[in-house]
């Protein structure tokens, strides 16, 4: 598992700057003006920053970018970075703008002179989120430099207290990178539920529900999706209760398929490694439940995932099965790889059935229609509930995580209509993610207010994000934290 960057924080002082390592960070605006650890740069360099500054390449620039300048004269520090920021500047900005910093830092020692900056505790968090590498996998050098991030400030002690919360959301977003990007051999339904139940050492209430389990509370849906996987479907339960004793919890249900073949409607062989991060879902509930835990939410949040693996065998499920879900609705399997709706109908059910839940999230990378729709830029928001969904949509947009709400509709439920069941669990290709949706929406409750997150798009991607490499993004705990900070938690 991945950890933070170490960060350290120190009295701010200018004049120690010249025999700093590593690199070191100081600040521009826009128009060229230095702060005083910059004029101090600009002094022992013999005026490299002020030349920067009145250079035809410095006139280019925007909010955020960082000009690295090698081995600047009379200072020790390898690079010294000039980070071009105006004195006003959003969360946003700042944290873009620390991401970009780390990216160039790329494991370095890194000193970042902030003294009494505006922001500063976004622009550590987004050093923090680009921090991160997943190299579990690799044969490692002994030589490999370690990373460290020195923030020098006006109120150390002060500046460390108020990162703490975001700090800790970045530690749940890594958590995240890291169940998606690990494949399939290694995180088995086994191992994610593993990993799971060591949360219980930061306070959070852990349940495995197994298969006999399921069994019993008549999961039938869920068990005919990793029916033909020799990994035990298993359901996780993870409460956190920090909020008043009689407030109901907001429910966060995630699609754990750690591995989809599409079962006996087989994918093609061509991106099936891709496949690993089909429980992304999952790994953002999990993700969020510890950034929550971690920073002591003051709320009630429970968070179930439904951890299966769809495999093709002399045991899997059939196009043309039907099976009962756990509410008691029937369903017609026309495509085995319509699987993340059969896992996750009974784990919306559970939740509403057992929690009496304020409301229901669901996360799913669900459809391949959905990115055909949005690309990789925004999640597909469905729901039947415009103040949660509105809140929802406010948070993502204040955490800079690309979010657009969908249409749902009775004419759609027409494509779901079977002629020997309830429903069909797929509508065929028109509206594609909205059919899906439109299944999921008959597992929720009358007056439960609900979102359905199709996340297919988001959760890893092929290029470098703003605050991540390429692969897992983590795309969604920032959002749904903010979420539960302005709605969900108590004064």
């Amino acid at each position: 598992m991945s950890s933070l960057t170490p960060i350290r924080f120190a009295e701010y002082d200018p004049k120690a700057l010249a025999e700093m390592t590593g690199r070191v960070a100081v600040m521009v605006t826009p128009e060229g003006s230095m702060d005083q650890a910059a004029r101090s740069a600009n002094r022992l360099s013999k005026g490299a920053i002020a030349r920067l500054i009145g250079s035809e390449g410095f006139k280019k620039a925007k909010t955020g970018d960082v000009i690295s300048v090698s081995w600047p004269a009379g200072i020790q520090a390898e690079v010294l970075d000039v980070l071009v920021l105006p004195r006003k500047l959003t969360p946003v900005e700042a944290r873009k703008a620390g991401a970009n910093l780390a990216k160039g830092a790329a494991g370095k020692r890194l000193t970042v002179m902030a003294g009494g900056m505006n922001k500063a505790a976004d622009l550590i968090q987004g050093i923090a989120l680009r921090g991160y590498e997943f190299n579990t996998h690799k044969s490692q050098k002994d030589d490999k430099p370690e990373g460290e991030v020195v923030i020098a400030c006006n109120a150390p002690s002060e500046l460390e207290a108020a990162c703490a919360p975001l700090l800790a959301v970045a530690e749940g977003v890594h958590m995240t990178r890291d169940l998606i990007n690990e494949p399939a051999n290694v995180l088995t339904t086994t191992e994610f539920a593993r990993r799971i139940e060591e949360m219980t050492e930061i306070g959070l209430e852990i349940e495995i529900l197994e298969e006999a389990d399921l069994e019993k509370l008549g999961m039938r849906t869920l068990l005919s999706v990793g029916q033909g996987s020799d990994s035990p479907s298993k359901v996780a339960v993870m409460q956190w209760k920090g909020g008043a004793d009689d407030a109901a919890p907001l429910a966060l249900v995630g699609k754990g398929v750690v591995f989809d073949t599409g079962g006996i409607s087989l994918k093609p062989a061509a991106g099936m490694e891709e496949m690993t991060m089909d429980m992304g879902g999952a790994g953002v509930v999990a993700g969020t439940m510890k950034a929550l835990a971690l920073r002591k939410a003051k709320a009630n949040v429970v968070g179930l995932v439904g951890l299966v693996e769809n495999m093709p065998s002399g045991n899997a499920i059939r196009p043309g099965d039907v099976v009962k879900s756990m509410k008691g609705d029937t369903v017609e399997i026309i495509n085995t790889d319509a699987e993340g709706r059969l896992v996750l109908c009974d784990v919306l059910w559970y939740a509403q059935e057992r929690f009496k839940p304020a409301g229901v999230i669901d996360l799913a990378t669900l459809t391949g229609a959905i990115i055909i729709g949005l690309g990789h830029e925004n999640a597909g928001v469905f729901s039947n509930d415009d103040g949660l969904c509105n809140a929802f949509l406010k948070a993502a947009g204040a955490e800079d995580e690309g979010a657009w709400r969908m249409p749902l509709g009775k004419a759609y439920d027409e494509q779901l209509k079977s002629r020997i069941a309830d429903m069909k669990n797929v509508g065929g290709r028109p509206a594609g993610s909205i059919t899906a949706a439109q299944f999921l929406q008959r597992f929720i409750k009358d007056g439960m207010p609900w979102i359905h997150l199709d996340i297919a798009g988001v959760a890893s991607v092929k290029s470098d994000t703003a605050y991540a490499p390429k692969g897992a993004t983590g795309w969604g705990v920032m959002a749904l934290n903010r979420l539960v900070a302005d709605k969900f938690e108590a004064e």
